[in-house]
């Protein structure tokens, strides 16, 4: 019956409620329910995973909240450089160096604002014993990035390409690192797609469209060549290319999926390309390939 827990810990000031918030996104927490009134607002954050714990003694390290991640080093240097980048003295924040604990696992020891400290730690063998899983993060920082967009129903492709360019710069990527091409319609984004593939000066294609129903046949042989074109760019070219291009029986599904009920697909499909970049260099690296 229970279906959530939070624990709610007041800031001293605006000021450290701000830092809190940034620290906390910074080092990737995602974003949960914040809410704002006139005398109070708050910033929520949420794990894929929680856990309540009792302690029947000295509280280990004595850290307020303890956060269980993947990537210790990662995050320790997420924290670092955050600490640097808002000018504040690292001895002052009180960040610790990794260290091992007595249960297998490393940690280290933050305070971003007074009387908040963070303890990070990860398992030293996060596999337990199982296969480890490859995953592909969601930092775009230094990736370059293509765009080839339908003019064909621009009221619906519009939306999915301001949603892709918001998950692009969200997750780090640059402007002039992002390169958007536009095609008459969802018939010529395989084409344009393979022909910026071939040039090898990017490492994602993002192809956002759009086909609606109509009452002949037409709609059903697009979507299979537009499908099939792009699928086939990707596997020859070996440039990961993600898929937006909706299908949907009516204009208003269509707007539904572009940000209206159904989030947008723009963004789904940057975001899954953003991955698949960051999936190839793990596997690139973790086999020994070129």
């Amino acid at each position: 019956m229970i279906k959530g827990i939070a624990f709610l810990r007041p800031a001293a000031s605006a000021e450290v409620y701000d830092r809190l918030a940034g620290f906390c996104s910074a080092l990737g927490l995602a974003p949960g329910k914040s809410w704002q009134r006139a005398d109070s607002r708050g910033a929520a954050f949420q794990a894929p995973m929680g856990a309540l714990e009792f302690v029947d003694g000295p509280m280990p390290y004595g850290a307020d909240l303890f956060v269980e991640v993947t990537a210790l080093d990662a995050v320790h240097q997420a924290a670092e450089s955050w600490l640097r980048a808002q000018g504040g003295d690292l001895a002052a924040a009180r960040l610790s160096a990794v260290e091992e604990t007595g249960w297998k696992a490393r940690i280290f020891l933050v305070e971003p604002a007074p009387g908040f400290k963070f303890g990070f730690w990860a398992w030293s063998d996060p596999a337990k014993g199982k296969p480890i899983a490859l995953e592909g993060d969601l930092s775009a920082e230094g990736m370059r990035l293509a765009m080839v967009v339908s003019r064909w129903n621009a009221v619906i492709t519009d939306r999915l390409l301001d949603g892709a360019l918001d998950a692009l710069l969200r997750s780090g990527a640059e402007r002039r690192n992002i390169e958007v091409a536009r095609v008459p319609g969802a018939w010529e984004i395989p084409a344009a797609a393979r022909v910026i593939a071939h040039r090898g000066e990017v490492d994602a294609i993002v192809t956002l469209g759009c086909l609606l129903r109509g009452e002949t046949a037409h709609y059903e042989a697009i979507y299979n060549e537009v499908a099939r074109g792009i699928g086939q760019s990707q596997q020859e070219t070996g440039i990961p290319h993600s898929f937006g291009v909706l299908t949907c029986e009516t204009l208003e599904q269509a707007l539904n999926r572009a940000g209206v009920k159904a989030g947008n697909k723009g963004f789904e499909a940057a975001a899954a390309a953003i991955e698949m970049v960051s999936l190839k260099r793990k596997l690139q690296r973790h086999g020994g390939a070129a």
